[in-house]
């Protein structure tokens, strides 16, 4: 399922009745497409503020009914395991692509499927993620928030007729909306817009960005009023000496947050690897632990704002701190790895102030004279887990400091994030986002490709792939057609599309070992090497001079396996004009 392109929804097709008529309408506006631009901007800001108000309201006071602190035991264990059930065959039969946290989908909507994001999924994320989370599944909703207004915008853009590229530009427009409405903070929707989900804070969107991210923070003022998303006092630097402390809390949160991540992707990669027919009742697994926690710590259930809230007021007893941090650990890296529909966001907001108010209880036990109280490490911490998880420091910082209105925090935060950041990235190289992005067989491109315009691109040299091997033949038959072309390097492929590459040399090893074999078990049972189109020929060069071979397969970012052209050696020395006699 993960590798049918998104593309292919049926609830978005191209040719919907309720499109074309619109289309002729706004034929002068193409052609003022910057205006347009503009104007989307506030119209993307305001609807997507609705629809965070909406969610906010929906799992918050669902969840108050459904499982109330003082209630049975009994509905804290149902609810998310009923809930996580029957949200998962929605998910599977109906929403395929609004499952996990959305941030991921919504950066290969804007690098691999051309903006795209189809209605269906917009809906299905909204619908389904209010549910799970109502249910008491201990998720967030700021990522998904992310996906739906990434989605309105996207929606919105071709409905209008707009060119992909001005679509694409939309992408992060909504994404800033989203967050600030969902936090109460516009300053850091914008950073994190460019910074995640751009990867370039000197974006030509960021008028566009900062429009829509101002528009959905006043909706969300004006529906549910002046209140910031925590209410905490105000804090102060004790004394210089509790820089260290901040240090020890920066340390601690990078081995948590690299913790959280490797739990999380080695889960997933392992629910992954079950039959695709077991995918409809996969996130049972999460909403079982859920509730089985949750009957015991109640605290583990929902996205425990009201919590977070209790231990930056130095309201939450230091064992209890320190437990949720464990529980909810465990709870939410199976619930997101079994497949259930929510984000990451806010759970490392939570761990990230048990573990800070942890830190900062045992810090003012030993030394009271020279540390603050609990709560203001129970800040810093938020700050510090989640830059180590989501690796965005920056927007991790104003975030906090916009929820606080407080600069002396700012010092002690940037601390911690900077020694988390470091730690989580030496600990664990690979972004959690990108990670995931991965899994699902999308590779979203580097900063450096990103940034690198001008070189020899792939996309210019490769040409269309004509040997090909069936996975379903032996290795002896696989030899023989080896050994009558004049390539040395074939593509292996199956019903998915490309699998693996193979070389004559490791032909004639395995078929040494046993030529009756099918080649798709020799072929096919991890990654491969392979090139994208807008990947430059000097990495090309690497990769086969590393695999020793001279044919890569071009595959796209949306699926690894739907192969799109193949680059051979010949053709990369002809392009740096290295001609047959050079070679020789």
């Amino acid at each position: 399922m993960r590798h049918s392109p998104e593309m292919s929804d049926s609830g978005d097709a191209s040719g919907s009745w309720w499109k074309t008529p619109l289309l002729h309408r706004v034929a002068r506006l193409r052609e003022r497409e910057d205006q347009v631009f503009l104007i989307l901007a506030l119209v993307i800001g305001a609807l997507t503020g609705l629809a965070v108000v909406a969610f906010i309201v929906l799992t918050e006071r669902m969840g108050m009914r459904l499982y109330p602190i003082g209630g049975a035991p009994w509905r804290r264990l149902l609810f998310p395991v009923v809930g996580s059930l029957g949200i998962g065959y929605l998910l599977f039969r109906y929403f395929p692509y609004a499952r996990g946290s959305g941030v991921p989908q919504t950066k290969a909507a804007l690098f691999a499927r051309e903006g795209r994001i189809t209605l269906r999924t917009v809906l299905g994320k909204f619908f389904c993620t209010s549910a799970t989370l109502a249910s008491g599944i201990p998720l967030g909703r700021e990522g998904p928030s992310v996906q739906v207004g990434a989605g309105i915008a996207s929606v919105l853009g071709r409905l209008l007729g707009l060119r992909t590229e001005q679509v694409k530009k939309l992408i992060p427009v909504g994404a800033a909306a989203a967050i600030a409405a969902a936090f109460n903070t516009p300053l850091a929707a914008v950073l994190f817009a460019l910074e995640e989900i751009v990867g370039d804070l000197h974006a030509p969107v960021i008028g566009a960005v900062v429009l829509a991210s101002a528009t959905a923070w006043m909706v969300l003022r004006v529906s549910l009023g002046d209140h910031p998303l925590f209410k905490v006092p105000q804090y102060r630097l004790v004394h210089p000496v509790e820089f260290a402390a901040y240090a020890v809390l920066g340390v601690a949160g990078g081995l948590v947050s690299v913790a959280f991540t490797k739990l999380l992707l080695g889960m997933r990669q392992r629910f992954l690897r079950f039959p695709q027919k077991t995918l409809w009742f996969q996130p049972l697994a999460g909403g079982l632990l859920a509730g089985l926690l949750g009957w015991f710590v109640p605290q583990v259930l929902g996205v425990g704002y009201g919590y977070v809230g209790d231990a930056l007021n130095g309201n939450m007893a230091f064992k209890m701190m320190l437990l949720l941090v464990v529980l909810k650990l465990f709870a939410v890296t199976t619930s997101y790895a079994s497949g259930n529909a929510g984000g990451i966001f806010g759970p490392s907001l939570f761990i990230g102030a048990m573990l800070g108010g942890s830190v900062g209880t045992v810090a003012h036990h030993w030394f009271p004279a020279y540390t603050a109280t609990p709560g203001a490490y129970a800040l810093v911490g938020m700050g510090a887990v989640f830059a180590g998880i989501v690796r965005a420091p920056m927007t991790s910082v104003l975030m906090i400091f916009e929820m606080t209105q407080d600069y002396a925090v700012i010092v002690p935060l940037m601390t911690a994030n900077l020694v988390s950041l470091f730690i989580a990235s030496r600990l664990q190289h690979e972004p959690v986002y990108e990670a995931l992005a991965v899994q699902d067989g999308i590779h979203l491109p580097t900063a450096e490709t990103r940034q690198r315009h001008g070189r020899r691109q792939v996309v210019r040299v490769m040409q269309t792939a004509n040997q090909l091997l069936p996975a379903d033949i032996t290795l002896q038959e696989a030899l023989e057609r080896v050994r009558q072309s004049e390539l040395r390097t074939w593509l292996v492929m199956d019903r998915r599309g490309v699998i693996g590459v193979v070389n004559l040399p490791t032909l004639e090893r395995e078929a040494a070992e046993g030529a009756a074999r099918v080649l798709g078990e020799v072929v096919g049972k991890g990654t491969f090497p392979h090139v994208h189109p807008d990947q430059g020929l000097e990495l090309a060069l690497e990769r086969m001079g590393a695999n020793e071979i001279e044919v890569l397969p071009v595959v796209s970012r949306a699926d690894v396996h739907k192969l799109e052209g193949i680059l051979t050696l010949r053709d990369v020395l002809d392009s740096y004009g290295v001609s047959p006699r050079d070679r020789a």
